[in-house]
Parts: structure tokens; sequence; C-alpha cells
């Protein structure tokens, strides 16, 4: 059975909608299609079981779904690992449920904070060095480069400069996503934090109360919320079974102008309109006129969270009550922060993270700052003063409204904001550059900047220098690797390497830290001859059949 000629059968003769085919397995005569709803299965079934296709009548029957993670490892019982996960579990199980709380999300809690500092500055040498070996792998001919740098730099391919402090260590986040669910303890309906990943087979929520990195007003929202939950005829969601409905209570904290934004998240399950229409009403009141009253928010939301189905958006979130945005102040500076819009979550810290930036790139009038993966445009905002023209690429439209929004209010006029991909875009908005010396600002996701959007990088000739923010320097490292290797059809340009990095450390108390890392073009050709610009800096510095398997879909199986 051809797979393409099955899809072409489902979706364009008989309009099934599917949105995945598995192809059998080896000795197997079971397909497995996939949907969006359960409906879209039921209405499979129906069309295709007894089907007659290429002279052979089709059987459809519902899949037998493996159990999620969650269920799998309460049941998987092999012997070899039995004693361990036992011993493992009990080890957990002696922890009070405030260590284990503690424990998943700020491991360095009873840690000195400069002992915290020195073991980030650790990681990120060996990360550093790890970097170094994997680019001369990915481009043999930068190893008399990198041995030069290693030279000079104690065994590092770049200079690092000492792991830079936050300002604020105990109460700094200013956004946090708690969860709603079950205090393991108590029995009772709980807004916190889970006490370890669902995968692991952890489902109970915690209180937050023992976490110093929140701030006490958030800790009272997530309280006074917890009452409303409690109160509720609605229980709360199920990650099992999918049953429930409240599941999420997203805080926002300006720590510039006191505002509170609130974004309550449920799974709406069969609720009818007009049931949902009270739900909202009753949170607007309680916030208003109720308890929830004393939490003083300046901005409320409604969103639903479930899963999305196939050619169907999910409903935009809902405003409820108060302002639809909260402003926070960052280097003198005024910003617009909507709900879903991304902004440092440690603000104090960001304005060390972008003086840094300011200082290992050395932007002047005469320097066009592309500003990848921009949000509300703060990066490029406090660099505006510094530089001759911003151009800021985000793709979440309601971030650049903000950041065209934040330019006006502080009279910003050299900067201009894009809405798209930065692997659809950047090529052109680089060609919109009026001076001469480009420089790239990229402050990706966690997990890093597109392969499509590093290609664009490489191949803008215009473009010397790089500046790569990355708040997970191992799950970034590829990208490092990505933009040295040799030139080719695919990799356009001088490749651009690491000349100078910087730690900041944006999140105390865990083991992350903020990677900043400045790079310039290597021309291989002058390698013997020129080097990468190297500025100097004042800084302080020490260093340089019916088969089971997985899906969280709706599916079917089909045997011809």
């Amino acid at each position: 059975m051809e797979e393409s000629e099955l899809k072409k059968l489902l979706n364009d003769k008989l309009k099934l909608g599917s949105n995945k085919v598995k192809p059998p397995a080896k000795g197997s005569y079971w397909v497995y299609v996939c949907f969006r709803s359960e409906e879209d299965r039921q209405n499979a079934l129906r069309a295709l079981d007894g089907f007659v296709w290429k002279n052979k009548t089709l059987s459809a029957e519902i899949a037998k779904p493996a159990p999620d993670p969650l269920v799998k490892k309460r049941r998987q019982e092999s012997h070899e690992k039995r004693d361990v996960e036992d011993a493992k579990k009990q080890k957990i199980d002696d922890k009070s449920q405030e260590e284990r709380l503690k424990a998943s999300t700020i491991p360095f809690w009873d840690v000195p904070y400069d002992k915290q500092i020195e073991q980030k500055q650790a990681n990120i040498r060996q990360i550093l060095v790890k970097m170094g070996h994997d680019m001369v792998k990915g481009n043999p001919a930068l190893k008399p480069w990198v041995d030069k740098q290693r030279s000079k730099y104690n065994g590092l391919p770049c200079e690092l400069w000492d792991v830079r402090a936050s300002p604020v260590c105990d109460g700094y986040r200013n956004k946090c996503e708690f969860t709603v669910g079950i205090n393991e303890e108590t029995g009772e309906r709980t807004v916190g934090f889970r006490l370890g990943s669902y995968v692991q087979g952890f489902t109970g929520v915690g209180p937050v109360d023992c976490l110093r990195h929140i701030p006490d007003r958030m800790k009272e929202a997530a309280k006074t919320f917890e009452k409303f939950v409690q109160a509720s005829d609605l229980g709360v969601f199920n990650p099992e079974t999918h049953e429930g409905y409240w599941r999420q209570l997203m805080v926002r904290l300006s720590t510039g102008s006191g505002q509170l934004m609130l974004v309550v998240g449920m799974h709406p399950q069969t609720l009818s309109q007009e049931e949902l229409r009270k739900v909202k009403d009753d949170l607007k009141d309680f916030f208003e006129n109720g308890e929830g009253k004393t939490c003083n928010v300046a901005s409320l939301y409604f969103q639903h969270i479930m899963r999305r189905q196939a050619g169907k958006e999910l409903p935009p979130l809902e405003h409820l009550m108060g302002k639809t945005h909260i402003y926070e102040t960052l280097l003198g500076l005024k910003f617009r922060v909507s709900p879903e819009a991304f902004f440092q979550i440690n603000t104090s810290a960001a304005e060390v993270l972008y003086n840094s930036v300011a200082e290992l790139s050395c932007p002047t009038e005469n320097t066009t700052v592309i500003d990848i993966c921009c949000g509300t445009g703060s990066i490029g905002l406090c660099l505006a003063k510094k530089c001759g023209q911003v151009l800021g690429v985000e793709l979440l439209a309601q971030a650049v409204d903000d950041a065209k929004s934040n330019a006006k209010d502080n009279d910003i006029t050299n900067c201009d904001f894009f809405v798209g991909r930065a692997e659809d875009i950047l090529s052109s908005v680089m060609n919109r550059a009026v001076k001469g010396d480009i420089l790239a600002v990229v402050d990706p996701p966690r997990a890093g900047l597109h392969h499509r959007a590093l290609i664009h990088l490489r191949r803008a000739e215009k473009l010397s220098k790089l500046v790569f923010l990355s708040c997970d320097p191992k799950a970034a490292a590829k990208n490092f690797v990505d933009l040295s290797r040799p030139t080719s059809k695919t990799y356009h340009g001088a490749p651009l390497v690491p000349v100078r990095a910087v730690p900041v450390d944006m999140f105390p108390h865990t083991s992350h830290c903020e990677l900043i890392v400045y790079l310039e073009r290597v021309d291989l050709n002058q390698l013997g001859k020129t080097q990468p610009e190297q500025r100097s800096f004042y800084h302080n510095s020490s260093e340089g059949s019916t088969k089971h398997h997985t899906s969280s879909e709706e599916e079917i199986q089909l045997q011809c």
C-alpha cells in the first residue's frame, strides 16, 4: 500500500481530514491513521470499514494506543530495573513536598550566591570547551585559529568574562505560570508548581510559599485564585484522564509600576457558551468585588487551554477586566507588555544583560542592528540611541504591536519592526538596512534559532558581527557550530566564530545562566595574516499484528 495514494484516498476523495498516516510495521498489514478529533475518527470508521479500494476490502477499527508516558512509567515492572526504580522512589518519598518542590524549581536555594556564581562560571567554561571541539569537527580548516585562541584563553575558543551577577536574587521573577492540580499531602485543589515532570510520573502540585525566587504578590495572587478554584463547582484538570477544567494561572508583575496581570487558563470540556460566560463573569466579579479584590489586579484575561484540532484555531485570549497591557521600565525606557509577548523574566538582570550586549558589540551611528526574535523590542530599543537604525523581527503579531507602541511612547524614531518567522523574512528585512555596518542580535527560544535563519545570516555579505543570547547554551550549541561551518553552496560567506563571551545570571538559585556570545567573520584564506578584530575592553575577568504504539491523537487502524 502506497502511503501517498492512501492519503489521496482519505483526504482528496473521501474528504476525511486525516492529519497523519503511519506505515505498517514489518510483517503487519495494519496502517495507522490519525485524526484530530473523535468526531473525525468516527466518520472515518463509517466510511472506510468495508470500503473497496484497488479490488481489496478495507477493514477499519479503533486503534489501541499505548498508554501515555505517565501510565507507561507506572506499569513498567522490568526485573532488571525494579530494584533501582524502587530505591529512587523511596528516596523521593523520603523527602517532604517542600524539599521536592525546591529541588525541581530552585535546586541552588541553599547554596551561597557567590558559590552559585562560581559553579555557573565553571559550567559555561565546559560548554565553551566543547563548543571549540565541535567547531573544529564541523570545520577542520578552523583548527589553526581555534588552537591560537586556546593558547590565548586558557584552553577556550574565545575570551570568557566573569559571570555578571543578578542585582536582585530573591523575588526576581516578573512572570510565572502556575499549575492547578491536587496537593498530594492535603488532597486539596492547589495552585502552584508540579513536584516533577509529567513524563517522570509526577502529577501532584505543591504550594509555592517556600520558593524564594517568586515575589510575594505573585504568591498572594496564586493563593487567592486557589480559593476561587476550591469554591468552584468545576473540578481541576486531570492530565491522566483529561477530565476537569481549571488548568493554569499565568501571572505577570511589573517591577516598575507594580501592575499585576492574571491570565486564567481552563479546558472548557463540553460547557456551553452560556456556562462559559457565567464562569468568566464569576472570575471578573471575584477579582473586582470579591475576595480577589485585595490582589489589586490591573489586567485580567481568560484563556482556553486544550488540544488544537486540524484546521481550527484556538479562541484568542479574552480580556475580562482592567487594562489590556501592563508597563515595565527598563534602562529608563517604558515598555508595554501584552499577555503572550516575551519579556525577560528578571527585569533588573535584563538591564545588566542589555548593557553587556552593547559593551560586547560597540554599535555606532553607522550600525544597523537587526534584532531577531525581538519580542516587545526591548533589546533593539535599548540599543537605539547607540546605533543608526534598528530593524526587529518577531513571530508574534501582538508583540510587534507592543514593540511599535514602545518605540512611539519612548520617542524613538530609528526603529521598525516586522511580523514573521526569522527564516522567512530575514533576507527582506536586511535589505532595508540603510547603514553599512550590520550587527545582528539574536535572542531565540531555548532550543535556538531555526536552521534556515542561520543560513540567511551566513549569506548576508554585509553582516560582519553577531551577538547571540542563549538561556540554554547547551541546547543552542549546534547553532554556533553551524555558524562556523566551511563555505559551501548552503553556507555562503566566511564562517562566524566566537570572539568573546560573557555569562549573565538571569536565574539565581537555579542551574541556568544566560550566555552572550559575540561572533565575527574569519577569512580562512587570510588565517595566518589577520584575525577577527579584537577590541580592548575594561572588565573584571579571570579568563579568557494489532500493534500498540504511542500517539496523542485519535487514531484508527486499517487493513487491506
